[in-house]
Order: C-alpha cells, then structure tokens, then sequence
C-alpha cells in the first residue's frame, strides 16, 4: 500500500527541469523540451492532442493530451510493436515511423504515417489512449513520407504526401490523390501539386486543410534545421495552387520554425505548432500564434508587416475557454514501484520479453543479454531502455542493484546517440569493476574507448550524469548515495539517426549461455 500511495504521489509530480506555463497567464517556448519531432496535433471537443514522428523507438507513435496547448501529458503509444516484425526486431536507425498525421473523423481518431521503406500506413482508435487498430497499408510505395488525409465536404476523400529522395530518386515534391470513403486505400490517380526545386528547397510534411472554400497544403521547406514554413492554397484540390511563407526565423533564435499542426480553440483563436532542431536535445516542440488575413494565415508575429511571421519565445496562453488548467509534462522520473513500465521509455527495435520486466517489488528488472554477433558498439544494439532528453540541462539519478552471475556482464547509464558515453558496470574474475566507455561516429562503425576503472565493493550503486547547455555530460558514481565522485570525462552528447541523443540503461553479456545477470533498477529521477 505504501509503493502505489508513492507512485500515486509520484505520477502528480511536474517535470523539475522545464515547465511551459508560467503560472502567469504566459508560456514560453519551447512548450515541449523534448525530442517530439514532426508533430501533429488535433482538438477534439475541449480536449487537444497530439503526436510525433518515433523511427525506429517502440513503442511507437505517442500520444499526448493537453486541455491548453500549453500543458501536455504522455498518454499511451498508438504503435506497440512496428511490422514487418522482421525488419524491426533489429535496430532500424532512421527508418520506421516518420512524420504522421493525426485526424478525427466520423468519431474516430485517425493516424497516418509513412514507413519509407515500404509506405503509407494508417491506425485507428475510438479512444486516443487506445486500444489502436493494426496498420492498414493506405499506399505501398518506396519513398512515399508524410501523408496527410482530407475528408471533403462533398464525400470525396484525398491524401497528399512528399517524396524521401534517400528513397525514391526524387524530392522537393508534393502530391495529391484520391482515397476511398473510408480513407484505407488510395488511388493511383496521383497529380502533382507544387515541384519546390525552383524556391522550394526540401519541401514535404503537408498538412490539408479546408477553409472559407479553400483546399490549404501546409509545408515545410528549406530543410530540417534551416527551413521554413509555406502555405498553399487553392479552389481546386488538384490546383493550381498559389503558396506564400508565412513564417520564418527572421531576426529571431528560433532556427527552421516549420512542420507542424494549425489547431483552432473553441474561442476560435489559431495557434500552430511547429518544431526547432537543437540537434543533441533532438527536435523540440514550439506553439505560436497564428491569424489570418485575406484567407491567408500568419503564424508568429508580423512587426515588421511583411506577411510573414517569426516565432515568438513567451506569449499569453491560447483562449481555450477556461482561464487555467493544471501544470502537465510528460513523465520523466520513474520509481518503478508499480507492474508497469513508465511511458516514457522506448526501446531500439521491437522489444523481447526476455530483455526485462516490470515487477511489483519496487524495481524493474532488466536483463544481461548477449551482444548481437555483428555488433561493433551501443549503436547495433536493441534492448537498449531509453528515453528523450528533457531540457536543456539537468541532473539524471539512478539507484540500481546489479545481479551479475558470469564475468564479462555489465550494466550502465547511458547517454546515447551517434557519438555516445555510459558508465560501464562489469564483473571480471568475479569482481565488479566502474569506468567510462565513450565511442563516437557509431553510424561509422566507431568503437568503444574505455577509461580508468574502479573496483566497486558493494553490488548497490547509485550512477549519475549531469547535462549543462550545449550536452556536455559529466558523470558521477556513488556507494552510499550521498557522496558522489567525478569519473572519466566530460562528454559532449550528439543526436541519434533523426531523433535526438537519449538517456537510459544498457545490460548485455560476452557470450551465450542459459542464463544471465540482471540489473534491479530501483528508480531513476530527474532533477535540476
């Protein structure tokens, strides 16, 4: 009774490292500190919710909920496992889920997202915290990213969407076809819509709307860390379409303000949600107002009245009928106290019941599974248990109790992405050992470095890392909890393949045998 009253106390709590509402009427950007990229958002009666492009992490999809577009809280994952099973029971950098879209018609939620390795797909629910259908293959095609559906008021059902070039040869396209009334199958009768390679550079993520008798594309160009946004407009949903931009960075420090959600509140305020890349801390989430002038939209704000916005840092909060709503962050601390993994931890590939389990006994047990035979570092393997970075700089605890059984299993703390350091735990000639083992340029094959080690007298340790701005990382150990001491050196993170640099754990073994060690991680806490 005591651990659910703890967890019961524990799922109240607000992120300590960085809090959007500022308690004032105001926000400030960005309203997400988390690498929740591509995302796409929706209301629904007085409730808004959104998701966000996840690669090759499972579960897959998220799913957030916020009552404001201020305050968002993780509900579930619309992707539970990712098909072909397999392709993605193997680590898949880049590839899997990128940018989907998010819809609610005919009282349903919809989700579609492009695999770009084999197409368009979309999943459904009546609840947006699941149970969601399994993926219905819309479109098959190489190449084919970031649809988005329309469902017309006439009873005709479109689907635009772009071209990967990495994939299909060809880019900086968007187009349009027709699906069926259900919106499961679309049609081979594809026009295109706008060829950005005059001004348009790496133009994709469309986003369809219809307003004031006006079929609306809007997109992102200029690429992912650089860009902007368009928007397209048009009497006929085939064309031709005139475009305009319609925000920019401008004289701002909000670099490639683009891709994202035009959501209306139920005061009829327009806010837009778009993404800013920062790289290590992957693609943070931004709301901006937005308005509209001669049925053309301007997202940010317009001083100097060229018709084209730049996102602002801090703004009243949006109009959502009700004057304030209670603080809300995705989850980020875990005590493990309850039969369940947090939300907020994803895995590499498609998990494996034998790499962990939850338990009711205050601790989630995570196993020491052989390396994979053709893995030269971290970046080749699956049951890694991680989650997004929160902010820009905070301190990450764990208190773990390593259960080795055989020399050469070890456990650790890791900070991963294409370059990456973890505090490395392992027994050798039957006695444990801490150092720190970096490896850079993995997605090149670069290979683990390791550092002085030290003897660990006592199976219980408490591992930490501290991140300051820019992602230098320091690491820290201690035996009793209270005193920690410095080990290795800093380390600079770098994002993954697409996705932003993680923390979490690692446990693996040299070799193959018929059992192995486990890690009993008894909670992990993010503070300042």
């Amino acid at each position: 009774m005591q651990m659910a009253t703890a967890q019961e106390k524990n799922d109240k709590q607000y992120s300590q490292v960085w809090v959007a509402d500022n308690g004032d009427g105001t926000y400030k950007n960005p309203i997400l500190y988390a690498d929740y990229s591509d995302p796409d958002a929706i209301r629904v009666g007085d409730d808004y919710y959104m998701t966000a492009s996840s690669f090759n992490c499972i579960p897959g999809l998220p799913i957030l909920h916020s009552k404001d577009l201020v305050n968002w809280k993780l509900i579930g994952y619309a992707l539970s496992v990712q098909k072909p099973l397999n392709v993605y029971n193997k680590v898949q950098h880049g590839n899997g889920v990128w940018a989907p879209c998010i819809r609610y018609h005919n009282n349903e939620f919809h989700i579609y997202y492009p695999d770009p390795d084999f197409g368009i797909y979309m999943v459904k629910a009546k609840k947006a915290e699941g149970p969601w259908s399994e993926p219905v293959m819309v479109k098959e095609g190489k190449g084919l990213i970031d649809p988005t559906p329309l469902w017309d008021e006439n009873g005709k059902t479109y689907l635009a969407y772009a071209f990967a070039g990495s994939r299909a040869g060809i880019k900086s396209a968007l187009a349009v076809c027709t699906m069926n009334t259900e919106g499961s199958h679309a049609n081979n009768d594809d026009i295109m819509i706008l060829d950005g390679h005059p001004d348009e550079p790496t133009v994709e993520g469309p986003k369809f709307h219809k307003r004031n008798g006006y079929y609306y594309l809007f997109a992102p160009s200029g690429g992912v860390a650089t860009g902007w946004q368009i928007v397209m407009r048009s009497k006929n949903v085939f064309g031709p379409y005139e475009k305009r931009k319609v925000m920019d960075q401008g004289k701002s420090s909000i670099n490639g303000p683009h891709q994202g959600a035009w959501v209306q509140t139920q005061t009829r305020e327009d806010w837009f949600i778009h993404f800013q890349d920062q790289f290590a801390y992957g693609r943070v989430v931004h709301l901006q107002p937005m308005k509209w002038e001669n049925d053309w939209p301007v997202i940010g704000t317009d001083e100097d009245k060229n018709g084209i916005g730049e996102p602002v840092m801090t703004y009243k909060k949006p109009n959502v009928g009700k004057k304030s709503f209670p603080i809300e962050t995705p989850p980020e601390s875990d005590e493990f106290n309850t039969p369940k993994l947090g939300l907020q931890w994803q895995w590499h590939a498609n998990p494996q019941i034998v790499w962990g389990l939850p338990t009711a006994m205050g601790y989630y047990s995570l196993n020491c599974i052989p390396v994979p035979k053709d893995a030269t570092s971290l970046y080749d393997v699956p049951n890694l248990l991680l989650q997004k970075l929160p902010a820009n700089t905070f301190t990450a605890t764990t208190k773990i109790t390593f259960n080795s059984r055989f020399d050469g299993e070890y456990t650790g703390l890791v900070i991963m992405g294409l370059d990456y350091s973890f505090l490395c735990l392992k027994q050798v000639d039957g006695k444990l050992f801490l150092s720190q083992k970096t490896a850079k340029k993995v997605d090149r094959k670069g290979t683990e470095t390791e550092g002085k080690a030290v003897q660990i007298t006592n199976k219980t340790i408490y591992l930490q890392a501290k991140v300051k701005p820019g992602g230098i990382c320091d690491f820290f150990y201690s035996e009793d909890g209270k005193n920690f001491t410095p080990i290795g050196e800093s380390f600079t993170a770098r994002e993954g393949k697409w996705i932003g640099a993680k923390i979490g754990f690692v446990a693996l073994r040299e070799g193959i045998i018929n059992d192995a060690g486990n890690v009993a991680i008894d909670w992990f806490r993010i503070t300042k």
